[in-house]
């Protein structure tokens, strides 16, 4: 008898923001796959059995899945976010394509990605054209990386920072941020996005002027404003930030 494997997004971080349908598929899910702390994150019941791994095993996560499912059982493979972005979903496909087609269902869940919650913190600054970037370059080349950068910028979109800095990569958010101010004008809206719903969460909106690559950690989401984007008051302090959703606006 064929299992079932359904690929989680948990959301950004609080669990008020992981949809009805990912509680529900790990509610069914007798075994729990994914990266340690974000099984943490997970209430586990009687009789459920988890398999943490470390964050580079994606492939081999996206395999103990695809196996423990052909032998019948039903698996919860879990990601931060939405697991269709920068996430399990393609390394699970990838195993399948290399591997060939398992005897199991397969289900993708969606869950709220921390570009859409961050920019919900903000305000609005994805109410027009925007792309996401991970400026990660442990799976495709810093020259890719710089490329998209630059053809981004040049699109005028908003650009959606996933993957800033790392221990181990502390240095090129630094390096496109210096990039954007050669192409963006210095009071272009700049957000960091902190932990977005948990304890710590912090929201830091500043302009390209000002941003620095010391203002990310791992947890942060850095998503930078187009020739449109203005930021306007908010009651209290700080402010709110948004793209006008009609293209030829006027410029703040």
């Amino acid at each position: 008898m064929s299992g079932h494997v359904y690929v989680v997004g948990l959301g950004p971080g609080d669990a008020c923001h992981r949809t009805p349908a990912a509680a529900e598929a790990l509610g069914r899910a007798r075994h729990l796959v994914g990266y340690g702390p974000y099984l943490a994150r997970i209430p586990v019941r009687d009789g459920q059995v988890v398999h943490a791994s470390d964050n580079r095993e994606e492939l081999d996560r996206a395999r103990t899945a695809l196996r423990l499912a052909a032998e019948g059982e039903t698996v919860a493979i879990v990601s931060s976010g939405d697991a269709g972005v920068f996430a399990m979903a393609a390394t699970l496909f990838e195993a399948i394509e290399a591997d060939g087609s398992p005897d199991c269902g397969i289900s993708v869940v969606p869950g709220v990605t921390a570009m859409t919650a961050a920019a919900a913190r903000a305000g609005a600054p994805l109410g027009h054209d925007f792309c996401a970037i991970s400026l990660s370059d442990n799976l495709k080349p810093w020259e890719t990386i710089l490329h998209r950068v630059r053809a981004a910028a040049g699109a005028d979109f908003v650009m959606a920072f996933y993957n800033p800095v790392s221990k181990a990569r502390p240095w090129q958010l630094g390096k496109v941020l210096d990039l954007l101010r050669e192409l963006r004008p210095p009071d272009t809206p700049v957000i960091f996005a902190t932990a977005v719903s948990r304890p710590d969460e912090a929201i830091v909106v500043t302009t390209l002027t000002d941003a620095a690559p010391e203002m990310a950690d791992m947890r942060t989401l850095v998503i930078v404003g187009s020739s449109a984007t203005r930021s306007i008051p908010r009651a209290g302090e700080g402010v709110w930030v948004y793209t006008p959703r009609q293209a030829g606006a006027p410029s703040r």
